[in-house]
């Protein structure tokens, strides 16, 4: 890839919306061409659209709302791992992609979360309200870019950890955009612009101290910043998941998403933490849980690390994202608590989430939808999508 492609996407600085979709590998849905797999034609919209970064990622372990177990562990049902899907850009553009994703993802997970996105000459930001004590920083890359002959993402690693970030966790992606250009892996190629997100928590000021830093590090840079709260570092309990309302101000569902970052070396009863986590809480009855395993990473003191050659083990990162009402948030999180007791940073945020077909999602919110539409619109889903991204302003 010569450089980034020339698009409509968000100034340096604007602020953003990203959409975040959770479903299985095996969903499929209908097309021009016949049925076909929800990722493929996701990832075909978002290309279309020149989404200005979007990353599709494959679970190792997870559940929904049915509860079906889905791991890379079983034979017969690896075929059906979670898949996760990013996309951010403006407003507008997020907005109009919100109804058919809904429909390509079924009855999947949709959630929108307010993001500042920041590209090409990244200077240094005021922070606003709410984002000084603790913010989470994405930085997208592709997979063969370097600096310094050094893999990008070690670079940033490397760079997070001298400049004392909490962690974080870098992911390999399988398909996305970036600035507005479709990059999929494909066999028998190097895949130098299959994207990765890399995702580190820290406070405030220092990620944005480190942000004119990480533009002078990388030709193309692409970084998100959002609000977040820290609930645990390093087995350390700092607060519990703060309160948050069932509805948003546009009475749109809000729920609490939990994000839990671990290794895959750390056990609990001889397994790794995160399949634990998982297992836990489908028995619990929670709503959902995804585990990804990251490739690189790190945490606290200690530093960035992945697989290396001659190793026993993997000490490879793992991210489990868990979503629920917030009436049922304490559960997941006690059980949380109890099994990153020695390791793990679990930070806490609310977001809207819906799940549901995208005729479900108008016929169960109807009450709170308006029927005024903008001349010319014609989907009907346009209110529905603007009274949540109106609650993703309040929260």
């Amino acid at each position: 890839m010569n450089g980034p492609a020339k698009v409509d996407g968000p100034a340096a600085g604007e602020d953003a919306v990203k959409l975040t979709s959770y479903f299985g590998e095996r969903r499929r849905t209908p097309g021009p061409g016949g049925a076909g797999f929800a990722a493929d034609a996701l990832l075909d919209l978002y290309g279309r659209q020149q989404v200005a970064a979007s990353i599709l990622l494959r679970g190792v372990e997870g559940f929904g709302a049915r509860k079906h177990p889905r791991t890379d562990r079983s034979l017969t049902l690896s075929e059906d791992l979670p898949l996760v899907a990013v996309a951010i850009d403006r407003r507008p553009r997020i907005e109009a992609l919100v109804e058919p994703t809904a429909r390509i993802t079924g009855t999947g997970l949709v959630t929108l979360e307010r993001a500042r996105l920041l590209a090409g000459d990244v200077e240094p930001v005021t922070l606003r309200e709410g984002m000084h004590e603790e913010t989470k920083l994405t930085v997208y890359l592709g997979r063969q870019e370097r600096v310094y002959r050094v893999p990008a993402f070690v670079a940033v690693c490397d760079l997070l950890h001298r400049r004392g970030v909490a962690g974080a966790t870098v992911l390999l992606g399988v398909d996305g955009t970036t600035h507005g250009t479709r990059q999929r892996a494909a066999f028998f190629s190097r895949n130098a612009g299959t994207p990765m997100m890399i995702i580190a928590v820290g406070a405030g000021e220092r990620i944005a101290r480190v942000l004119p830093e990480l533009g002078g590090l990388l030709r193309h840079p692409l970084l998100t910043l959002e609000r977040v709260r820290i609930c645990k570092r390093d087995g350390e309990l700092l607060g519990p998941p703060p309160a948050v309302p069932g509805n948003g101000d546009a009475g749109m569902p809000v729920s609490h998403k939990l994000m839990v970052y671990t290794s895959e070396a750390a056990l609990h009863q001889g397994q790794p933490i995160h399949r634990a986590i998982v297992r836990r809480l489908r028995a619990a009855g929670i709503s959902g849980a995804t585990t990804q395993r990251g490739v690189w990473g790190f945490h606290g003191d200690h530093a960035p690390h992945g697989d290396r050659l001659l190793q026993l083990g993997r000490r490879v990162p793992a991210v489990t994202v868990v979503i629920d009402a917030p009436h049922r948030i304490a559960t997941a999180f006690a059980i949380i608590d109890e099994l990153t007791a020695q390791q793990g940073l679990v930070t806490s945020e609310a977001v809207p989430a819906l799940r549901g077909t995208a005729k479900g999602w108008l016929n169960r919110h109807r009450r709170h939808v308006s029927r005024q539409r903008p001349a010319g619109r014609v989907t009907p889903y346009f209110v529905t999508v603007s009274g949540c991204l109106a609650d993703v302003d309040a929260l």
